[in-house]
């Protein structure tokens, strides 16, 4: 090249890091002949070409790009992410039916983008498909009933789709309840069948949460057993000790975490956490095998996957860390949860866990567990 890029020589020991010796040869070679080709070292630009005439290139320059500040992270990605899913269940809907259930879905997004405006909290994304769930159901059996339109529903015909699911009435209803106002107001409809529908709802926290026996078992398993992944022994004790969410434990970072002063502070809440000595082990334990792996990548729970990224582990991967023993986190964070709730005072529990007065009134009243 008559003149190499600044960025050359950190990208052939970023590839010489983080790839297999031939890959990495071939990468360099294959970059070269495109710069010389488009006349472009300009990241973005580079990167575009790579996308038309050599897509092999593709993931590689991109990691390095990004994890060397030389791209900015794509913007919106898990919006786009959402609205795709959102058109996959608009989609699923039978087509006389479908047009109410678009203008219902872009009304929530809109009453979402508006909340901030107007000082309301907006609704997560993901509420917003369990209501579009509930709608696209709905659809389904009524137009297996012979409608062909919203109007000629009756209260009759969603009592008997409400009846399908006993145990989710409460929350088909809700969602059933925005749609038909929304309908109302449109007029797609003459009046809300919603109206003489009840659901009872039972107060408090009622999933699965384990006994003192099993806490001790598992307890036993993340501090002893020496074969554990190291993964499945930071989640799991974080989880069943400290109320960790899989957020919180896929975004941990460096920053995160004070060696000098012990402590780890989970992103989102504004109290840093003084671990016990098994979660600070198993810490400890994470990232040595991250420093194993030899990844640039600053969260602490690096996979396969992100070694050659700076993106953070999937959700996916905390759930299969606890396959082997069986369980999910939200399971040991409910089980931690119900006793701190039963134990400290509410106001206290919000401000050290960051979560909202109405989250941990959920757990509040509820059977009490023996604490490990």
């Amino acid at each position: 090249m008559p003149t190499e890029p600044s960025w050359w020589n950190d990208f052939a020991a970023h590839l010489a890091e983080h790839r297999h010796p031939i890959y990495a040869a071939d990468l360099v070679a294959t970059t070269a002949r495109l710069i010389l080709t488009t006349s472009a070292c300009d990241p973005p630009t580079l990167l575009a070409h790579a996308r038309n005439d050599a897509p092999e290139l593709t993931g590689a320059l991109t990691d390095f790009f990004r994890a060397h500040g030389h791209l900015s992270p794509p913007p919106g990605l898990a919006g786009r992410r959402a609205a795709a899913r959102r058109a996959r269940r608009i989609q699923a809907v039978p087509a006389p039916l479908r047009p109410q259930v678009q203008g219902f879905a872009d009304f929530l997004v809109l009453q979402r983008e508006r909340a901030p405006q107007l000082g309301l909290r907006p609704n997560q994304l993901k509420t917003i498909e369990i209501r579009l769930d509930a709608i696209r159901d709905l659809a389904g059996h009524l137009h297996a009933e012979g409608h062909r339109n919203w109007a000629s529903v009756t209260t009759a015909d969603l009592e008997s789709f409400l009846c399908r699911t006993p145990a989710r009435r409460a929350s088909r209803l809700t969602g059933l309840r925005q749609f038909f106002a929304y309908a109302h107001h449109t007029r797609a409809v003459l009046y809300d069948p919603t109206g003489p529908i009840t659901a009872l709802q039972k107060r408090g926290f009622h999933g699965v949460t384990l006994t003192l026996a099993e806490q001790r078992a598992l307890y036993q398993r993340w501090t002893t057993a020496p074969d554990i992944h190291p993964h499945e022994a930071f989640i799991g004790l974080a989880a069943l000790l400290h109320a960790a969410t899989i957020t919180e434990l896929r975004h941990l970072t460096d920053p995160c975490i004070d060696p000098a002063r012990h402590t780890i502070q989970f992103p989102g809440r504004q109290v840093e956490l003084p671990p016990d000595n098994a979660t600070w082990t198993a810490l400890q334990r994470c990232r040595d095998h991250r420093s194993r792996l030899q990844t640039d990548n600053p969260h602490l729970l690096v996979t396969r996957l992100t070694r050659t990224t700076c993106a953070p582990a999937g959700a996916a991967h905390i759930r299969d860390s606890l396959a082997p023993a069986g369980l999910l986190p939200r399971i040991l964070r409910s089980t931690r949860l119900v006793t701190l709730a039963e134990e400290l005072d509410i106001k206290v529990l919000t401000a050290s866990l960051g979560m909202s007065y109405a989250g941990v009134s959920h757990y509040h009243n509820t059977a009490q567990i023996p604490a490990t």
